[in-house]
């Protein structure tokens, strides 16, 4: 086809020449070139003037090449003008026209395109217009009636537009992120639009200017933005973020103005200022970096004002205007294959002022260090960390530092005996300010042996040995008597052999797949003598299904399960289309009943165990549901009830988690305590982009539960309630939080928060 069309162009010249002989006037000549015949500038130059030089001309217009197609092509010899029409595409390199018709004036080098005009430019922005006109190259123009579609995301429009070495500008124009078309193709609304007296768009950084711009949401003009920029795609670039705007009892109206600095394509630096109506202004900035190795993070807020001691009404009659403020660095850096570090470090001046300025509700703020190597059978981890204790009248220098932290282990990568083994060698420093220190190391092998029988059954045969040795000091410092241990050098060594037999039975069921396997485990461990060890890690003891089977059901390694045991349970799965049922349930009985550490409540203390178990259920990603239990041995009473359930998808949705710790230990262990919580959530679609949605959490605990409490029985902890706005280019909610527990100057009362997000406008 293209080469046709040269040869009609190359016959052009000569057949141009004859009329022009016969005719001392030529009007117009014209040729019905047919679809998709292709010709370049050079043949339309050829066509129009035999006087160009051969061999230079020939050389420059190469490097001004423009192929197009056209259904009909007419040139006016008169007026030097050449005509392209129906169906007219011109290309030039990285460049393409896509119009009805195309004039060119070779006198003034002026292009004109006409009728459903479409340029595509370099980048890859498209440009759409009734009219245009165009130099010759196609770079540069103006254009009437201007839709820019921005490859990197976003659309402009406005009554005229002109294009400059690249660079778009508009006048009385629009921008926005939205879609501008339905999905079945009708118009809509933005959802969001910049409107701006002249709006300038410069390819070569991506970014966006506006004079005398004006943010609209919903067509009602909104926030003034003079002097606004912003980048599109996934580029950034310096400038201000959206304000946040909140009410609280404890400040008043809050005003947060972001400020976001682009340092490098890697580096950025935030720094927001919020005033208050109730408390002095606060500033806080945040650093990020990535780095050829890793990453890391530094935030920092700054502020003035009264501190509230936790626990007391009123402000302390000495208190003054004192610095405030929150330090936090994260960072994780890859040195090589191997080797890895990463650390924290994170502090406040006092124990409300993450609850005051609603930065976070955690109640300790831990700071670590962290060397780790990681081999193909080995791992080796150097740490330290220490924490900040925020709760109320918890006493700082009982919390713990813990320096260093060493863990190794090595798995043999070849088996002895037909089994896998692995050592471990762990040392741990915990000291406090004003409480016991403690030291411990201890190494230990383990031999795992797993086989399949001819009847399908799966045996595991394991074997532990260890040596433990512990020195502590200042024991009397600790309140609860189980947990101190004898002071000075202690030694321990121990050991475990296991046998654990599993047996699946697969068959039809229900329409769908069983798999009922019961399973039997018999441990035996002799006498080490716990109480003579501080136990650190080894508190928060519960039975549950996940370590039903655990060689060693405490957690930790400073208590050691000891005695001859056997367990037993059976597991049950079930799947059919569109469900999958998992259950558990087991218990255990022990050979000797003589075990003064563990306490009656956590469903060990007795040779028979308490009963635990495990429900989950899904039904066709709508239903969610995981219901975890112990029973008393004795009466069946609830000794642990843990409900989670979600019902509905991600538009439409209803959470409920409920807990219940019913252990009946003395309030002497205080990491044992009852409890009982309810947590709610929800969120209902009411029309295609709107919905409401809410939580609460609710502490159920009485004083026969914990005798320390003050409540009923039913004490709102917390709830919110919002409704929300999310299409495709604009998030907007609303939201309302009560918050029912005072904290120092952390006050009880209400805070109203409002959330604007606008998608891809870089913010």
């Amino acid at each position: 086809m293209l080469g046709s069309a040269l040869l009609a162009a190359q016959a052009a010249p000569a057949l141009a020449a004859d009329q022009a002989a016969a005719q001392p006037v030529c009007t117009r000549t014209s040729y019905l070139l047919g679809e998709n015949l292709t010709f370049t500038r050079k043949d339309i130059v050829q066509y129009a003037d035999e006087q160009n030089a051969p061999a230079a001309g020939a050389a420059g217009e190469e490097q001004q090449v423009i192929e197009f197609t056209a259904d009909r092509l007419d040139y006016d010899s008169n007026a030097d003008v050449v005509t392209a029409t129906g169906n007219v595409l011109l290309v030039r390199a990285d460049q393409s026209l896509v119009a009805d018709s195309v004039t060119w004036d070779r006198k003034t080098g002026q292009v004109r395109a006409n009728g459903g005009v479409q340029i595509t430019d370099a980048e890859g922005n498209k440009l759409y217009g009734d009219s245009i006109e165009l130099t010759e190259s196609i770079r540069d123009g103006v254009i009437e009636n201007i839709l820019v579609v921005l490859e990197a995301g976003g659309r402009m429009v406005a009554s005229r537009g002109t294009r400059t070495d690249g660079v778009i500008t508009l006048e009385n124009a629009a921008y926005s992120a939205c879609l501008v078309e339905t999905p079945t193709g009708k118009p809509k609304k933005p959802s969001w639009q910049l409107r701006a007296i002249k709006v300038v768009y410069n390819p070569a950084d991506k970014r966006v200017r506006y004079d005398g711009a004006r943010l609209e949401l919903f067509g009602l003009p909104v926030i003034p933005m003079p002097g606004l920029s912003h980048p599109v795609g996934e580029g950034s670039g310096s400038g201000i973020l959206v304000p946040d705007i909140r009410f609280s009892q404890a400040n008043g109206v809050q005003l947060s103005l972001p400020y976001y600095i682009s340092l490098a394509p890697n580096r950025d630096l935030t720094v927001t200022g919020s005033v208050f109506t109730e408390a002095l202004p606060m500033v806080n900035a945040t650093y990020r970096a990535l780095t050829d190795r890793g990453a890391y993070q530094i935030t920092g807020y700054a502020t003035a004002g009264s501190r509230i001691p936790v626990g007391a009404g009123n402000v302390a009659p000495d208190s003054q205007n004192d610095f405030r403020g929150y330090f936090d660095a994260t960072g994780r850096f890859q040195l090589d294959e191997a080797w890895s570090i990463s650390g924290s470090i994170r502090a406040v001046t006092d124990r409300t002022f993450l609850r005051r300025y609603d930065v976070s509700r955690e109640d300790r703020l831990r700071s670590t260090i962290e060397a780790e190597r990681i081999g193909p059978n080995s791992y080796f981890s150097l740490a330290g960390w220490a924490t900040q204790t925020l709760r109320v009248n918890d006493p700082q220098g009982q919390v713990p530092i813990a320096l260093p932290v060493v863990d190794w282990r090595y798995r043999m990568p070849n088996q002895v005996a037909g089994g896998k083994v692995e050592f471990q060698l762990n040392t741990l420093a915990i000291g406090r300010t004003s409480g016991q220190d403690t030291q411990r190391a201890f190494a230990q092998a383990r031999w795992d042996m797993r086989r399949l029988t001819g009847l399908g059954q799966e045996f595991t045969l394991t074997a532990l040995a260890r040596g433990d040795v512990y020195n502590s000091s200042d024991n009397a410092l600790t309140n609860t008597l189980i947990y101190r241990g004898e002071s000075g050098l202690r030694a321990r060594a121990s050991g475990s052999i296991a046998a654990d037999m599993r047996w699946p039975f697969v068959g039809e069921a229900f329409g769908g797949t069983q798999v009922l396997s019961p399973r039997v485990q018999v441990v035996a461990t002799p006498t080490t003598g716990n109480l003579e060890l501080p136990n650190e890690d080894s508190r928060a003891i519960e039975l549950e299904d996940s370590n039903l089977f655990s060689l060693n059901r405490l957690p930790g390694y400073d208590r050691m399960e000891e005695g001859v045991r056997v367990v037993y349970g059976v597991e049950w799965s079930l799947q059919r289309p569109g469900m999958q049922l998992n259950a558990v349930v087991g218990q255990s009985y022990r050979f000797d009943d003589e075990r003064d550490f563990l306490p009656e409540g956590t469903g060990l203390g007795n040779r028979t165990s308490d009963v635990v178990g495990r429900l989950d259920l899904k039904l066709r990603n709508f239903i969610r549901y995981t219901h975890r239990f112990r029973l008393d041995k004795d009466n069946l009473a609830v000794r642990r009830n843990e409900v989670d359930v979600t019902v509905g998808g991600r538009q439409t949705y209803v959470q409920v988690g409920y807990l219940r710790l019913n252990r009946d230990i003395g309030p002497e262990i205080e990491d044992l305590q009852d409890r009982e919580e309810l947590r709610v959530a929800g969120r209902v679609r009411i029309a295609r982009y709107w919905s409401i949605f809410g939580a609460g959490v609710f502490d159920l605990s009485d004083r026969e539960e914990d005798p320390a409490l003050q409540a009923d029985g039913f004490q709102p902890i917390r709830t919110r309630l919002g409704v929300a706005y999310e299409d495709d280019c604009l998030e907007l909610g609303v939201t309302w939080r009560r918050d029912y527990i005072p904290v120092g100057d952390a006050q009880r009362g209400d805070t109203f928060l409002l959330r604007v997000a606008l998608r891809n406008l870089g913010f």
